[in-house]
């Protein structure tokens, strides 16, 4: 996968300290929880994809953190660390032991397909 980034050298010195520091509380505290739980859902309040991947894990048994930052009319900006941080462009982020699996569609393709199982149970077709 190639994922274009501005490279640093193409980031002038004066600005990039500002640059790794925006909003990097946030990205910290997604961190620390993908490393202290197997299964992670970042969303937002007023949007219904986060709400459905919770459903969706709860009508499966699967325990999981929940992670909310505001709205769509507050916190829009920690939120944009996030989705530069991960590549992904909307919510709900789902995390399975640590990797970005996608959103509220993509877990249920894998709870529908018995792969998100497998990945938690840590078998051999895990990622």
């Amino acid at each position: 996968m190639t994922r274009h980034i501005l490279p640093e050298d193409r980031i002038h010195p004066a600005i990039r300290e500002k640059i790794s520091q925006s909003h990097r509380d946030i990205v910290e505290e997604v961190q620390a929880a993908i490393a202290e739980h197997d299964v992670v859902v970042v969303g937002m309040s007023q949007n219904p994809h986060p709400r459905r991947a919770r459903k969706a894990l709860q009508a499966k048994g699967i325990d999981f953190k929940y992670l909310e930052y505001g709205s769509y009319l507050s916190t829009w900006r920690r939120r944009t660390a996030l989705k530069m941080w991960t590549g992904w462009p909307t919510f709900p982020m789902v995390f399975v032991k640590g990797v970005l699996i996608g959103g509220a569609s993509d877990l249920e393709k894998l709870l529908e397909s018995g792969e998100l199982q497998k990945l938690l149970a840590g078998g051999p077709e895990a990622a």
